[in-house]
């Protein structure tokens, strides 16, 4: 029980303490080539509790989880929450030509979000059977981090170091709503997404008698923009006589094409390093171009699946599919290629109406994903990764009338992206950190 007692943080200490670790967790990075194309690496969807099962969320809706990846499941939330997720990613990169490995980790805020329902108290929408609730986050959707140098000899020339650069991502910021009439549930989030991707090329010749001047081409896009997703859910009450003995729950979210607004900074110059600084000294510009209007296109989202509850047992299996063939960057194609992917997983508590020791009332999971990624530039790259997880009550229920629902969700991922015809391949492993802190608020006290 020593560990119920050190995780009961009060939730504005907690929120500061989170708040406080933004900027530093926001600074750290990773390397990876891959995110070069399209709008780089995407960060694992979702709430901490669902990656622990595979990632499935389409059929998956619970009263004191935000799960924002189908917005439908907002109709049913009972509990006012806030929900914190962190990770920290591990990627080893292995190299085919040339022979290498290289390993490198960064952490990153997976998603902060607030959501409180709507309907709680009022006796016209229990009689319906009705619920409403809201969610108002902030989430990354990719990143953008590599540094790579390849050194080469041109004839007559000498050697020559190229050093490739970029950094960036996309985040969004959205407000979401839904709502549960009886079996039906359907709602939508609607925000502001926003990001910037940089990349640069240096050359730089290598000579012991000629000084040749190094060269950078370097563009900067910023893009910006509303967008909107939406979803819907059905339940179905398993009966066997008069007795419920499962919930079975369909669900599909997703999200139309869209072009977003984009300006871009072009810059072809000369530089040189600073002896003292080690930074770079802009010598002359031969092409420098700024705000260049334009827009960039992201392609549909879709996806389907179910979840089956029972007394001790959920499970369920999602699939999910992205027409990545027409996105479109200031109208030109990237190597990207359309994407699916299969999520499978289940989640087992051994709570009772009997029980008493903290271990029954921890929630395992577990669960599996695999599809092709959206990236080609280097044929086809095939995923697949494992997951488990946790969910760990910060503190048991003292009495009936207590309301705290409060969770640490764990989840530790691990995945392959590419194979043996892939001349880079990745291992990648998120180890996932959420706190989803539940409470009832905005309730009037009432005394007899």
């Amino acid at each position: 029980m020593q560990l119920v007692n050190i995780m009961m943080i009060p939730k504005r200490k907690l929120f500061a303490l989170v708040l406080f670790a933004l900027p530093l967790i926001s600074l750290s990075q990773e390397n990876s080539p891959y995110s070069r194309y399209g709008i780089g690496n995407l960060v694992v969807p979702g709430n901490i509790l669902n990656r622990g099962m595979g990632g499935i969320s389409a059929g998956y809706a619970d009263p004191a989880t935000l799960n924002y990846i189908n917005p439908a499941s907002y109709g049913g939330l009972l509990y006012s929450t806030l929900d914190i997720g962190v990770q920290v990613d591990t990627r080893i990169l292995k190299s085919t030509t040339p022979a290498g490995k290289f390993t490198t980790s960064n952490a990153v805020i997976s998603y902060l979000q607030l959501g409180f329902p709507l309907l709680n108290g009022n006796k016209k929408a229990i009689a319906k059977k009705m619920g409403w609730g809201i969610n108002i986050g902030l989430k990354p959707v990719s990143k953008i981090n590599y540094k790579i140098e390849k050194d080469s000899r041109l004839s007559n020339i000498d050697s020559l170091a190229t050093l490739y650069e970029g950094s960036g991502g996309v985040n969004e910021a959205f407000i979401g709503t839904g709502v549960k009439i009886k079996n039906l549930s359907f709602g939508f989030n609607a925000g502001y997404l926003f990001g910037n991707k940089s990349y640069s090329t240096r050359l730089i010749f290598v000579n012991d008698t000629v000084n040749y001047l190094k060269s950078n081409s370097a563009t900067k896009t910023s893009i910006g923009g509303l967008f909107f997703n939406a979803g819907i859910q059905y339940a179905i009450q398993l009966k066997k006589r008069d007795t419920v003995k499962g919930i079975l729950r369909i669900g599909a979210y997703g999200n139309l094409q869209k072009k977003y607004n984009a300006t871009q900074d072009v810059l072809r110059e000369t530089f040189s390093y600073n002896a003292n600084t080690g930074s770079t000294d802009h010598l002359d510009s031969v092409y420098e171009k700024n705000a260049q209007k334009g827009n960039i296109q992201m392609p549909a989202t879709y996806g389907i699946g179910f979840t089956m509850e029972r007394e001790h047992w959920l499970y369920g299996v999602d699939f999910e599919t992205t027409n990545w063939d027409t996105y479109r960057f200031y109208n030109q194609k990237d190597l990207v290629a359309n994407s699916w992917t299969v999520k499978a997983g289940f989640q087992y508590f051994p709570a009772n109406s009997s029980s008493r020791k903290y271990s029954q009332f921890i929630k395992y999971r577990a669960g599996v994903f695999f599809g092709p990624d959206y990236i080609m530039a280097d044929k086809k790259l095939p995923q697949f990764g494992v997951s488990v997880g946790a969910g760990l009550p910060l503190r048991l229920r003292q009495a009936y009338y207590d309301n705290q629902r409060s969770v640490m969700n764990v989840a530790l991922e691990y995945g392959n992206r590419g194979n043996k015809n892939n001349n880079i391949r990745e291992n990648i492993m998120h180890i996932s950190v959420g706190f989803s802190l539940n409470d009832i608020w905005f309730i009037r006290r009432k005394y007899e």
